[in-house]
């Protein structure tokens, strides 16, 4: 169970911080008797309240000291390409990446998919709508959980990212 303060990433959609723990009383449609997690996304100020049993994925946000090991391992993570034309099969293979929940999967997608872009641009193509839309997302969730661990503007992560993968 986490603490009031504590920052988790959740589910799929990124950071966010535990503002509050317990019942759930003014506002129609919540169980009065169950606990809840009242989040705050750190990037977004939305807030959402979510079951303290819930089956949504969440974890602790990285630490500095696993970020820093990340970005400087980046280089070697091996790329997983994947060469399909097909739609669906692209968004199955990058679902399974996003739904992985890990930093290291996150960046592994995104060196993937700058991979393929360059392959693609020595046969004066461009990337597809599904790469570059999950390359975004992947881009998104790591970005805002490396500003995190790191304690630098969400701005500068993509520099960061870009220096990583030299």
């Amino acid at each position: 169970m986490y603490e009031k303060d504590d920052l988790i990433f959740y589910g799929s959609t990124g950071v966010y911080r535990v503002e509050d723990i317990g019942p759930i009383r003014h506002i129609r449609g919540y169980d009065p008797e169950k606990n809840y997690y009242k989040l705050s996304s750190l990037r977004r100020g939305e807030v959402t309240y979510v079951p303290v049993d819930t089956g949504v994925y969440m974890r602790p946000v990285i630490d500095r000291g696993a970020a820093e090991d990340l970005l400087e391992r980046a280089a070697e993570l091996e790329e997983r390409v994947c060469d399909s034309r097909d739609p669906r099969v692209l968004r199955e293979h990058y679902r399974k990446e996003l739904e992985s929940h890990s930093c290291e999967e996150l960046f592994r997608l995104i060196k993937s998919v700058n991979a393929k872009g360059r392959q693609a641009a020595k046969q004066g193509k461009r990337l597809g709508k599904t790469d570059q839309e999950y390359k975004k997302r992947a881009e998104h969730l790591l970005g805002e959980e490396l500003s995190v661990a790191l304690e630098i503007p969400l701005e500068s992560v993509q520099d960061v990212l870009a220096q990583a993968l030299r």
